[in-house]
């Protein structure tokens, strides 16, 4: 039985679809990323899974429990961290957590040895406001009031947005740790790079899963040309590379151009076309797909269907 079974869900307000028929499983002791943009749909579909809105088709099951049907019992399954910092900000560290395990009728001494790793790295503040925290310290005692009646499942919500690097890889050092205690982990994220942190992706955007797969898959799947290309003046090289008859998209990434083409090209032919055109290219090479890079390729082919 898998820890999460997401069967056909869609959700529209209004005139808007938020969800499209949405199909997944993530399985105990798995750490499952749903990547994609703000307004994608990420955080429609944890509400409905967290019991707090309904679909308006599909059906969805936590730990062998249906989402509607059986709501009270998936809230004692199921722990959840909103994008939005939730807990009381004018009581204290301990409160909070002191709070949240009376609620689940437990303990912080009971269930301590779950969030003990994380839970020492705020010690030191517990008699502090959880408002007065900083971002990563707010962040940290969110995971640990979701962690203290020992859910089975994990929902997390856009958890790193706002926190600086370091805290950012601190918070998935932590979820690795709760992964091999054989929590199910779904978390989504809009920052590509913390796909290769999950064991399995999926590209959801518009409210439409675009590929699901391993990250390290899905890379090796990737089988378009792809070029990476520094040119002195980005804008006029974009714009010229978009009227090749080779090119299939040209985007940039910082001071890069990424060039996927329609068939392979020698990266000298692509650099002399350019300077051709008077643009001063500093240089051009072949280059491994990262997720983003996938993700706007995906995109780009779902806009040209939908039109």
């Amino acid at each position: 039985m898998s820890a999460i079974v997401v069967d056909n869900i869609s959700k529209s307000y209004g005139d808007v679809r938020a969800l499209k028929s949405i199909n997944f499983a993530v399985e105990d002791g798995e750490l499952f990323g749903l990547i994609g943009p703000d307004g994608a749909g990420k955080s429609t579909l944890f509400r409905i899974l967290t019991t707090l809105l309904l679909a308006d088709e599909g059906n969805g099951q936590v730990v062998g429990h249906d989402v509607v049907k059986e709501y009270k019992a998936v809230r004692q399954k199921v722990g959840y961290m909103p994008g939005r910092f939730s807990l009381y900000q004018d009581l204290s560290v301990e409160e909070n957590l002191t709070f949240f395990a009376t609620i689940f009728g437990t303990t912080i001494e009971e269930n301590y040895d779950l969030v003990k790793d994380i839970y020492v790295q705020i010690e030191p503040f517990k008699d502090r406001l959880a408002g007065n925290l900083s971002g990563g310290m707010k962040q940290k005692l969110a995971l640990c009031c979701a962690l203290i009646h020992k859910p089975e499942v994990l929902f997390l919500d856009e958890p790193t947005t706002g926190v600086d690097a370091v805290s950012r890889k601190e918070f998935w050092d932590m979820l690795k740790s709760l992964k091999e205690k054989n929590v199910a982990i779904l978390v989504s994220t809009p920052y590509m790079d913390e796909a290769s942190l999950c064991d399995r992706i999926a590209l959801i955007q518009n409210g439409e899963i675009l590929s699901i797969d391993q990250p390290q898959r899905m890379v090796e799947k990737f089988d378009k040309p792809l070029y990476a290309i520094k040119a002195e003046n980005t804008y006029q090289a974009l714009k010229d590379l978009r009227t090749q008859p080779f090119t299939e998209s040209a985007l940039p990434f910082g001071e890069y151009i990424h060039l996927i083409t329609t068939d392979f090209h020698e990266a000298p032919e692509i650099k002399a076309l350019l300077e051709q055109e008077g643009i001063k290219v500093e240089e051009v090479k072949p280059m491994k797909a990262t997720v983003e890079d996938i993700f706007l390729d995906l995109s780009e082919a779902e806009e040209t269907i939908t039109t």
